[in-house]
C-alpha cells in the first residue's frame, strides 16, 4: 500500500491539476478570455516530458558491398578443382601448418556474391568475423575450407547443389532496396579468410594414470603445471573463478571445452565436482595445469545419465580469480 501512495503522489506531481487562482478572466477580450488553439504548455501541461522532444538516434550506416572479383561468373583457367565440381585459388598464402576437419569450428572473413555480381552476404561489411561449424554449413564449405590453413585466402566457385540449391532459369530482379529476395541460388563465388581453427587443449598422452611428474594429493587428485601464472593468491572454495579448460575420459573423448567458442566460464568453486574444486585452489592466475581427477572425486561410480564416468582429465587455465 505505501508503494501505491508513493505512485500515486509523484503522480500528482507530475501531472498537477489547474490552479484554482488562474481561472480566465470574467471580461478579457476575445482573443484572450477563452483561447480555442490555447498551446498546452502555456495553459497547463499535463505531462511536461510530452513537450520536450526526444533526441533522434542516429541511424547506422548501410552495410558496405563488397565489390564482386572480374572473374565471379566463371573460374579461370588454372584454377584447383574437386572431384565434387568446386573451384578455387589461393589469394595469399596461409602461415598454418593443419586442415580444419569437418567437426571443428573455424573463424574466417568471407564475402559471396552470385554470378551477376550481387554481394548477397559479407563479415567484411559487418566489420565483424564470423564463427562456424563447419559440419553446419552449406556443403560447399564444408569441404572446401578443409583445403585452407590458417592465413589462407581462397576463392572459391560452388556449384548450386552444393550451395542453396540450383537456379532454373534467370536471377530474380534486385529490388528498390538493393536487395535480391529469397536465397542466392546457382552457382556462388566466395572469398574466404580462414583467420583461426577453434581447436581444443592438444590431447595429452598420459590419460589412464597421472604420471611420475604429477604429484598427488591425499585424495587421489593429482596434477602438474603446464605453465607458471604471474599471480599470488589462490582462490578458496567459495571464490568464483573464470576459467579456459578442456575435460577428457581415460579414452581421449573430449567431453567438454571452452576453447572452440574462445569463451571462458566464470564458475562457483564450491559448486563444481571435488576434483576440480580441490585442484583449482593449487592454482595461481595465469596459470595452466593439468589435474587427473579420480572417478570418486568427480562423478562418481554411478554417475547421471547425462555425466562422463570414470577419471576425468581437466587442462585449465586459470584467468581470474573472482572473490564471492
Amino acid at each position: 500500500m505505501a508503494l501505491v501512495a508513493f505512485c500515486a503522489g509523484l503522480c500528482a506531481q507530475e501531472d498537477p491539476a489547474p490552479a484554482p487562482a488562474e481561472p480566465a478572466p470574467a471580461e478579457p477580450a476575445p482573443a484572450e478570455a477563452a483561447p480555442a488553439e490555447a498551446a498546452p504548455a502555456e495553459a497547463a501541461p499535463a505531462d511536461p516530458a510530452k513537450l520536450v522532444t526526444p533526441p533522434v538516434p542516429p541511424v547506422p550506416p548501410a552495410p558496405k558491398v563488397q565489390a564482386a572479383p572480374e572473374d565471379v561468373a566463371a573460374p579461370p583457367e588454372g584454377a584447383e578443382k574437386t572431384e565434387s565440381g568446386i573451384y578455387s585459388k589461393v589469394l595469399q598464402e596461409g602461415t598454418g601448418t593443419s586442415h580444419p576437419k569437418a567437426d571443428e569450428k573455424v573463424r574466417v572473413h568471407y564475402s559471396g556474391w552470385q554470378t551477376d555480381g550481387y554481394n548477397f552476404d559479407s563479415s567484411y561489411s559487418r566489420g565483424v568475423p564470423s564463427t562456424f561449424g563447419l559440419n553446419g554449413v552449406i556443403a560447399g564449405w564444408t569441404e572446401g575450407v578443409q583445403l585452407m590453413v590458417e592465413g589462407e585466402k581462397r576463392r572459391f566457385w560452388i556449384p548450386g547443389d552444393l550451395a542453396y540449391g540450383k537456379l532454373e532459369g534467370e536471377l530474380p530482379p534486385i529490388g528498390e532496396n538493393g536487395k535480391r529476395p529469397g536465397q542466392p541460388l546457382g552457382q556462388l563465388c566466395f572469398d574466404i579468410e580462414l583467420i583461426k581453427i577453434l581447436r581444443p587443449h592438444p590431447t595429452p598422452e598420459n590419460l589412464t594414470a597421472a604420471p611420475e611428474d604429477a604429484p598427488a594429493n591425499p585424495s587421489g587428485v593429482a596434477s602438474k603445471v603446464i605453465k607458471a601464472g604471474a599471480g599470488e593468491s589462490k582462490p578458496k572454495p567459495t571464490d568464483n573463478v573464470q576459467v579456459h579448460y578442456t575435460v577428457w575420459t581415460t579414452d581421449g573423448k573430449v567431453v567438454d571445452s571452452t576453447l572452440p567458442n574462445e569463451r571462458p566460464k566464470t564458475l562457483p568453486l564450491k559448486r563444481t565436482i571435488k576434483g576440480f574444486t580441490e585442484g583449482v585452489q593449487m592454482m595461481v592466475e595465469g596459470e595452466t595445469r593439468r589435474i587427473w581427477v579420480p572417478t570418486d572425486m568427480a562423478y562418481g561410480a554411478a554417475p547421471p545419465p547425462t555425466a562422463p564416468e570414470g577419471m576425468l582429465v581437466f587442462e585449465v587455465e586459470l584467468l581470474k580469480i573472482l572473490s564471492n
